[in-house]
């Protein structure tokens, strides 16, 4: 297993007793989340979800007011529908639409409340800042504030 997944497992320990059991696997694109993920989700016998997959076929029928409306208990759904304890998630990029008009980090940490989530996150962690997309981008975000636990992966910027 490589040292990336030994760090999320760890972190998966630490989280679970935290306020918000919600854990970021922070890299830039094709950077090897999904892997780590896949690794990880071997070794615990976890379910690794595609958030993009699964909520587009529950978004599918609604109109783009109700999607923005119901986005928060179609992603709790897709969550409790995971077995276990821990659930993983990746290819999350839909919650980032600005069409949807929800904060994805606020999003993740309502729904880690009684389960361990682990999510990806295509950005950086830098200086306990994490970053969505680039400056100048409609979906950019920059949080100081993460009350997560954030793995940073191809980076030597770990914390």
């Amino acid at each position: 297993m490589t040292q990336a997944a030994t760090e999320l497992e760890q972190a998966i320990q630490q989280a679970a007793s935290q306020y918000f059991r919600l854990v970021i696997l922070a890299g830039a694109p094709a950077s090897g989340k999904t892997a780590v993920l896949q690794a990880v989700a071997q070794k615990l016998g976890c379910q690794l979800v595609n958030v993009n997959l699964e909520l587009s076929k529950r978004m599918l029928e609604l109109t783009r007011t109700q999607r923005s409306r119901q986005v928060e208990r179609l992603l709790k759904e897709v969550i409790a529908a995971a077995p276990g304890d821990v659930v993983l998630l990746d290819n999350r990029e839909i919650l980032f639409d600005t069409g949807l008009e929800v904060e994805p980090l606020r999003l993740l940490q309502v729904s880690s409340r009684n389960r361990t989530i682990v999510a990806s996150w295509n950005g950086g962690f830098q200086a306990g800042t994490l970053t969505y997309a680039e400056p100048g981008h409609p979906e950019f975000l920059q949080l100081k504030q993460t009350e997560a636990v954030v793995i940073a992966v191809g980076t030597s910027d770990n914390n």
